[in-house]
């Protein structure tokens, strides 16, 4: 069950704190370019399930357009890397004052648009033990400086301080195989700690259930075991600063061809 909640007199979200007693880890949840919706707070949900006391803010917060068309995909809310900081900032301060949770290990996961901030927070902040990217991160537009996000993303992964789990699928028509690759590249030679998949025949937002055209029952299911054993390594120590762990698999087609990649509903 999640409950609403304002964080920093500012910011509305969600928290969930799973059963039982005992302080637990806790997972920030970062929703996609749609702001808070039903996929948010379902992937939420499920972080609760999972055992983690969880927290999905609205980074959308300083948007004053139309919430409907934006949920709708029919318009658009663009982050400011320091704004974004100072907001999951003020996300912790909120997480220190619930007794539920153990601040000291703390997962961020985004997802799509917010895919790039688990990675940015990972490398500006010390209090993150854990990344966890859902089709996002490394679309074009992120290997470049912009006046929002002055860090190429491959800056970011080479700062970052703590592990990364990452999922992608082989059908997203956003984020190109060869994007992918360069990542692992960049991590590899970052000597940081990551299992990265592609999921087979599986689109952009494959995870998401609320998009029947999207939704892709098995490679979602997998993705989800992946993400949460990595989540609770992360929460174990079982990550050394003196070693580097590199997992990646990736199932994709011989004749792989980015043009020819739809979106799918």
């Amino acid at each position: 069950m999640l409950t609403r909640i304002k964080i920093d007199d500012r910011m509305d979200g969600f928290l969930g704190k799973p059963a039982g007693a005992g302080k637990r880890p806790a997972v920030i949840h970062l929703h996609e370019r749609y702001g808070i919706v039903q996929h948010t707070t379902d992937l939420a949900e499920k972080f609760v399930e999972a055992g983690y006391v969880t927290i999905a803010p609205d980074l959308f917060s300083r948007f004053t357009g139309d919430r409907a068309a934006l949920a709708a995909g029919n318009d658009r809310c663009d982050l400011d890397d320091e704004q974004v900081l100072g907001d999951i900032d003020a996300v912790v301060a909120y997480l220190r004052t619930v007794p539920e949770a153990d601040t000291m290990r703390i997962a961020i996961s985004g997802v799509c648009q917010t895919g790039r901030q688990p990675i940015l927070m990972a490398a500006k902040r010390d209090y993150i033990c854990a990344a966890a990217v859902l089709y996002g991160a490394v679309y074009d537009a992120d290997w470049k400086s912009d006046p929002r996000r002055p860090e190429p993303i491959d800056k970011l992964i080479e700062q970052m301080k703590c592990p990364m789990v990452g999922v992608f699928g082989e059908l997203d028509n956003l984020i190109p195989l060869n994007n992918i690759i360069r990542m692992i590249e960049v991590l590899a030679r970052a000597k940081k700690s990551f299992d990265v998949r592609v999921y087979p025949d599986a689109p952009h937002g494959f995870l998401n259930d609320t998009m029947p055209g999207r939704f892709r029952p098995e490679p979602a299911r997998a993705a989800w075991k992946q993400i949460t054993s990595f989540l609770d390594a992360a929460f174990d120590g079982k990550f050394s600063k003196e070693r580097a762990l590199w997992s990646f698999e990736s199932d994709s087609s011989v004749n792989y061809d980015f043009t020819k990649m739809k979106r799918w509903e």
